[in-house]
């Protein structure tokens, strides 16, 4: 199991967390701040498998939108090992 963790603009999560959520993965979002302005941001936790994890950052990738410019980061990403997850 993996603990995904993407940041990304305000502006995008609705879009991202509800196609990750078409889907079938499961995903959390909360609201978060950062970067050198201090942007809004959104923190979306996700659940999955490991071969889920290049779908699911394709996901993100498509359905970000950067209005910075290029070569503006649009997303980060991290993938973490869990060791154990239990729903109650």
């Amino acid at each position: 199991m993996k603990l995904m963790i993407a940041i990304v603009n305000d502006a995008d999560y609705d879009r991202i967390a509800h196609r990750l959520t078409d889907e079938q993965y499961r995903v959390t979002c909360i609201a978060s701040t950062g970067g050198l302005f201090r942007r809004g941001s959104t923190t979306l936790l996700i659940g999955l498998e490991e071969d889920k994890i290049e779908r699911a950052a394709e996901i993100i990738k498509e359905n970000s939108t950067s209005t910075e410019g290029e070569g503006t980061q649009k997303a980060t990403i991290f993938v973490l090992n869990i060791k154990e997850y239990i729903r109650v």
